[in-house]
C-alpha cells in the first residue's frame, strides 16, 4: 500500500514537473509527502581539481549558489503541497544525488523523480543520470515523470504476466481507486491464447476496482511502442508496469520494455517492484 512518497528535486524545470505531479497525486491519495534536494559535492569538487596546475575558480560562490538553489527547490515543493491543502516535509542533503535519493527512499513506499533533470538538453539516450541511478539502485517502486507531464486521465496498466506486472496491477488498483481514475489494461496479443490467459488473470487482480477496466490489445509492433501509443490515445495520466518483465536477466540492461517506455513516454511511468 502506498502511504508515503518521496519527491526528489534538483530545482530544474524538468524537476518542477515532477514536483507538481507528485504533490498533486500525493494530496489526492492523502499520503505522507517528503521532498529531498541534494547539493552535488562533485560539482564544487571538480573546480578544486589542481592536477593541471590551473587555479581553482570561485568555489565558495558555486557552493553558495548550489545550496541556495536546493533550498529554493525545497521551499517550492512545500508551497505546492500547501496549495493542495497538504503538508510536505522537506530536506536538504549533500553528496551524490542518486545515492541520497535511494537512501531516503528506503523509508517511503514510492519515490518520485523527474526523468530529465537539470541537464535535459544533454541527457543520455536513456534518461537523466540521477533518474537512471535511482532506477538501477533502489528496490522501491519509482514514479518517473517526463518534462511537461500532467496529472489526470486514465491509468494504463501494462500487463505481461510477470511478477512485476502483478505488483503493477495492485498499484494500478490502489491509485485509480484513491484518485478516481479509470484503468485501461494493455496486453500484447501476438499469441492469442496467451493474451486471453493474461486478460483472465488481470481481471482477477483488478477485482477491487469500482468499475471494470477497459481492455486493449494489439498484434503488431513492439510492446513498448504500443504501450506508449495506448497512453497517448487514451490521454492517460499514468502508465503502471513492472520494472522487470518476464526475462529479468535481459531486461536488467538497457533494452528492456520498461526502459524504452520510460525513455519515450510523454506521461509519468510508475515502475513497480
Amino acid at each position: 500500500m502506498i502511504d508515503s512518497i518521496l519527491i526528489a528535486t534538483d530545482g530544474s524545470d524538468a524537476a518542477h514537473t515532477a514536483e507538481r505531479l507528485g504533490t498533486t497525486m500525493g494530496a489526492k491519495m492523502r499520503v505522507r509527502m517528503s521532498a529531498l534536494s541534494v547539493v552535488e559535492d562533485k560539482i564544487a569538487m571538480g573546480l578544486r581539481a589542481d592536477s593541471l596546475g590551473i587555479p581553482p575558480g570561485p568555489v565558495d560562490g558555486v557552493e553558495t549558489f548550489l545550496k541556495a538553489r536546493a533550498e529554493a527547490a525545497s521551499r517550492r515543493v512545500g508551497g505546492l503541497a500547501r496549495n493542495h491543502g497538504a503538508e510536505c516535509h522537506t530536506e536538504l542533503l549533500r553528496g551524490a544525488a542518486d545515492d541520497r535519493v535511494v537512501e531516503r527512499g528506503q523509508g517511503v513506499d514510492l519515490v518520485v523523480v523527474g526523468r530529465d533533470g537539470d541537464h535535459a538538453g544533454g541527457r543520455t539516450a536513456l534518461i537523466g543520470s540521477t533518474a537512471y541511478g535511482v532506477l538501477r539502485k533502489t528496490h522501491k517502486p519509482v514514479l518517473v515523470v517526463p518534462n511537461g507531464a500532467e496529472w489526470g486521465g486514465p491509468v494504463i496498466l501494462a500487463f505481461d504476466g510477470s511478477p512485476g506486472s502483478r505488483l503493477a496491477a495492485r498499484h494500478a488498483v490502489e491509485i485509480a481507486t484513491r484518485t478516481e481514475q479509470p484503468v485501461h489494461v494493455f496486453v500484447d496479443s501476438k499469441d492469442k491464447g496467451r493474451a486471453a490467459a493474461r486478460f483472465d488473470e488481470v481481471r482477477r487482480l483488478l477485482g477491487g476496482l469500482p468499475s471494470p477496466a477497459r481492455e486493449v490489445s494489439s498484434t503488431l509492433g513492439r510492446p513498448d511502442v504500443k504501450i506508449v501509443d495506448t497512453a497517448r490515445s487514451a490521454r492517460a495520466g499514468l502508465i503502471v508496469m513492472g520494472a522487470y518483465g518476464r526475462n529479468r536477466i535481459t531486461e536488467y540492461f538497457l533494452g528492456s520494455n520498461a526502459a524504452a517506455v520510460v525513455r519515450t513516454s510523454p506521461v509519468a511511468v510508475l515502475l513497480s517492484r
